[in-house]
This record gives structure tokens, C-alpha cells and sequence, in this order.
């Protein structure tokens, strides 16, 4: 049984910048397994978030190739990369990227909604979620109501609720106090343990990012270690 879930191979990112030919990343090979725990360090500009946006095929990569759940990125069309990222991906942004104009419940249930399902079951789906994160209270409330940890609790829940085998997060606290990034963390781990989710998380904090087991920096568009 084939236990990893992601992997890309001489992963290259090239930019035309007002003619200049700029090269963000310069081959990297990277691997996650079902259930890991992995985090990205470098200094701003190193190719981390580029990275990302070429793993959860948000972005095409100018060449090499990504594998996700067994399919090569590179060879199916926009429809079915978007279904391959609804179905097997979860997204956690630095800024919780909530439409302001739904509820929290109608926030979380959105991506199950967008695969097919009933609205019925994605509110009962959602609504566990909600409650596992600690928002039982908050389901009607909009994001606007909500503290910033919350919302980030939210936008938690709305990367799970298709459950993915992979959770990509980039700076997902960065916007948040430090006892409200100890806890967003804390919630990410329990939810890796009882969910067998792989994390991928970038992130500037060198302490939370130890708590996630492994840890990967890159330099110059190159994981180097």
C-alpha cells in the first residue's frame, strides 16, 4: 500500500517580471505521507508560498510534476483539477478568506455543497465540525462577529469538511497574538491525530513549527534541509 499522498518531483517556477526572467523555484523534490506532519521555513521571497500554490494546483508549474492521491497534476483538465482539489485538498490561508456575507455554518458547508451534497448533509457535516473546533455557539454568527481566532477555527473546519487527506496552510497564524496561534496549532495536531490528515504548513514561527515534527527550509528556491 502506497502510504504517500503527495509528492512532487524537479519542481521549477519561472517569472517574466517587466522582462526580466526571474526563477522562484529551482527543482525541488518533495514528498508528504498519509498523516505527517510538515513545516516550511525560509526568509520572505525563498519560493515557500510559490510552493504551495504549485502543490494544491493552484498554479502551474513551468516544469516537473506533482502527484496528488496518485494523479499527476500536469495531465488532467481544469474541471477535474478542481474537483481533485475540493476532494482531496484543504486550504488555510494567513487572512481566513470568509465570505463576510454567509454565516459561519454556511462558510464551512460551501465546499461540501460545491462537491455535490445535500444541503441537509453538509449542514449536519458542518455543524460537527463547528462544534469539534469549539464554535458550537458561533454557527449563525458571521465572520464580522467573530475574534480572529475564531474565524482561523472556522477557516480550520472549512479545510476539513470534504476530508482531505491534505491540509496545505500557509502563515496560518500569522495574523493571530502568540496564545492564539498556540492554540490554532494545538487544534491543527488533535485534528491530525484523529483524522489522519497530513499537514503541510508554512510558517515564520520557528517554536509552533518544531511542534509539527518535521521541519523542511528553503533558501533561493531549493529545499536545502
Amino acid at each position: 500500500m502506497n502510504n504517500t499522498i503527495l509528492t512532487c518531483r524537479q519542481l521549477t517556477k519561472r517569472y517574466d517580471q517587466g522582462g526580466l526572467d526571474v526563477e522562484v523555484l529551482k527543482g525541488v523534490d518533495l514528498s508528504i505521507q498519509v498523516g505527517e506532519r510538515v513545516a516550511i521555513m525560509g526568509a520572505s521571497g525563498s519560493g515557500k508560498s510559490t510552493l504551495l500554490h504549485l502543490l494544491g494546483g493552484l498554479d502551474k508549474a513551468t516544469s516537473g510534476e506533482v502527484i496528488l492521491s496518485g494523479t499527476n497534476l500536469n495531465n488532467v483538465s481544469a474541471i477535474k483539477l478542481a474537483k481533485l482539489r475540493n476532494s482531496s485538498l484543504g486550504f488555510i490561508y494567513q487572512s481566513h478568506h470568509l465570505l463576510g456575507e454567509f454565516t459561519v455554518l454556511e462558510n464551512v458547508a460551501m465546499p461540501l455543497l460545491i462537491a455535490g451534497e445535500s444541503i441537509k448533509q453538509a449542514t449536519i457535516r458542518a455543524t460537527e465540525l463547528l462544534k469539534r473546533v469549539g464554535l458550537g455557539h458561533r454557527i449563525e454568527h458571521k465572520p464580522g462577529e467573530l475574534s480572529g481566532g475564531e474565524r482561523q477555527r472556522a477557516a480550520v473546519a472549512r479545510a476539513l469538511i470534504n476530508k482531505p487527506g491534505l491540509v496545505l496552510a500557509d502563515e496560518p497564524t500569522g495574523n493571530l497574538d502568540s496564545k492564539t496561534a498556540d492554540q490554532i496549532y494545538q487544534l491543527m495536531l488533535e485534528l491530525n491525530q484523529e483524522l489522519q490528515v497530513s499537514f503541510l504548513v508554512v510558517t515564520h514561527d520557528h517554536e509552533l513549527a518544531t511542534r509539527l515534527g518535521k521541519v523542511l527550509h528553503m533558501e533561493d528556491g531549493l529545499i536545502v534541509g
